[in-house]
């Protein structure tokens, strides 16, 4: 299983990017994918699911800001990140688990796979 991240980088206060995630070793379209964040010296932070139905999840410290997508024929995912803020400085993570296995944004420990993070600065 791996995936991968990509599209991280240092962007002003208010402006967007669009993380990547290529994937491969599972059967993609029975997966629930989503996105985490690490901050320094922080927990871990579920910040949007997108289940195999494609409807998604977010909680509210990031919602209207983010939107995550999937494309079942290329097995990636995306996060569209908009109106970015100094606090959304961390490594994102890509991570995935299987639909019958419930996970949780808010248990880390409840997905499966994870990817190796891409780092997102926010300048002020």
């Amino acid at each position: 299983v791996q995936l991968v991240e990509s599209g991280g980088g240092l962007v002003q206060a208010g402006g967007s990017l669009r993380l990547s995630c290529a994937t491969s070793g599972f059967l993609f379209e029975d997966y629930v994918l989503a996105w985490f964040r690490q901050a320094p010296g922080k927990a871990r932070e579920g910040i949007s699911a997108i289940n195999s139905d494609f409807s998604t999840e977010y909680p509210d410290s990031v919602k209207g800001r983010v939107t995550i997508s999937r494309d079942n024929d290329k097995k990636m995912v995306y996060l569209q990140m908009n109106g970015l803020k100094p606090e959304d400085t961390a490594i994102y993570y890509c991570v995935a688990s299987h639909g019958w296995s419930h996970p949780r944004l808010s248990e880390d420990v409840s997905f499966q796979y994870w990817g190796r993070g891409t780092q997102v600065t926010v300048s002020s």
